[in-house]
């Protein structure tokens, strides 16, 4: 392109990014019926969905795993403890870190939200195989892309593990 002249800007349905979005706005959309049935938000939903696979993580492991600040992270955990869904504690052996555990209520939850991902292959029309294709796809291009932020930032950022879907 020279200097001076503009491409017409890409057309949004033609655009990977606004794809992906707008598919996870119609996920959260499918899944906010039954979601409100449990009490959860999506965000709080996922901090379960982490402390479901590996209970008793610290604040900083689980906002890793969900590709958030720990900042961003602390008041959602605080509304959890206060709706009594997890317990927050110092770690003994490092009081700056705390330690985010499940309470009974919260483990229970886990069997309740198995609805979700059979809402999402009837609604996807998908078969589960589809589906877990199109997440190993999704995922693939997602390490690709924090591989090469952090090797143009200089700075190798840590693995992130999705949840299932």
């Amino acid at each position: 392109m020279t200097k001076g002249t503009t491409a017409p800007p890409v057309p949004l349905e033609d655009q990977l990014c606004f794809s992906i979005y707008s598919a996870e706005i119609a996920i959260q959309r499918s899944y906010k019926p039954l979601l409100d049935q449990l009490g959860l938000t999506y965000p709080q939903y996922l901090v379960l969905n982490v402390l479901w696979r590996e209970d008793a993580q610290t604040v900083g492991g689980i906002a890793q795993q969900l590709a958030l600040e720990s900042s961003t992270l602390t008041p959602l955990l605080k509304r959890m403890e206060a709706a009594r869904l997890l317990r927050r504690t110092r770690n003994p052996e490092n009081e700056r870190q705390v330690i985010i555990a499940l309470t009974p209520e919260g483990d229970s939850l886990r069997f309740r939200a198995g609805c979700l991902n059979e809402n999402l292959l009837l609604a996807s029309g998908q078969t589960p195989g589809q589906l877990a294709e199109l997440n190993r796809l999704v995922r693939q291009l997602r390490d690709a892309i924090y591989s090469h932020a952090g090797a143009s930032e200089g700075a190798e950022p840590g693995p992130v593990t999705a949840p299932e879907s």
